[in-house]
């Protein structure tokens, strides 16, 4: 049986093109190159409080079947992240969060740091990351007639370097311990 996976992002039309690759090379690292994984398909969640009430709630009953699920909100909104993993956990479904900082579009971008108009650590600190720095990023190396702009194409040239990744977005690394960790005690 496949190892199942539930990534819930906050927006799935978008991050779900640079999540899904990403967490399929975290799981292809950890021992799980055929772990089956998806991006939340329905409910189509909008915003951080919508998809945190259907975590709690009718989200549990649906997809209760996957092993394991990961939320991936923007950091800039993420709060409470420890309690809703204890809160679902209680209910038996693994729950691990992972803020992006200051969001997923960044996740992207670690690894094209040397086409960004500021260094590395202003990006990390931006406060209008996707709006300033990815937005024309995407539109300047992006795809527009590609599903996701191009996304999918930018993000996996970034994990190209998956250790480069992880070296300068430490929630990934802290990810990657804790699925580490989580898959070696599952076994």
């Amino acid at each position: 049986m496949s190892f199942r996976v539930l990534v819930i992002p906050e927006d799935p039309t978008y991050n779900g093109y640079i999540l899904k690759p990403i967490v399929e090379r975290m799981l292809a690292e950890l021992g799980k190159p055929k772990a089956d994984v998806v991006v939340l398909p329905d409910p189509r969640l909008t915003g951080y409080d919508q998809t945190v009430r259907a975590i709690r709630g009718d989200l549990i009953d649906r997809y209760r079947h996957f092993q394991l699920w990961l939320f991936v909100p923007d950091a800039d909104r993420a709060k409470g992240l420890a309690r809703l993993e204890s809160e679902v956990a209680e209910q038996g479904v693994h729950l691990f969060c992972c803020a992006a900082v200051p969001e997923v579009e960044a996740w992207l971008l670690a690894g094209h740091r040397d086409k960004l108009p500021l260094p590395w650590g202003d990006v990390r600190q931006h406060r209008r990351l996707k709006e300033d720095i990815f937005e024309p990023f995407l539109a300047q190396f992006g795809d527009s007639r590609s599903p996701g702009g191009g996304r999918e194409r930018l993000v996996c040239e970034t994990l190209s370097n998956y250790r480069g990744l992880l070296s300068v977005c430490p929630e990934l690394d802290d990810l990657h311990k804790r699925l580490q960790t989580f898959l070696s005690q599952s076994t």
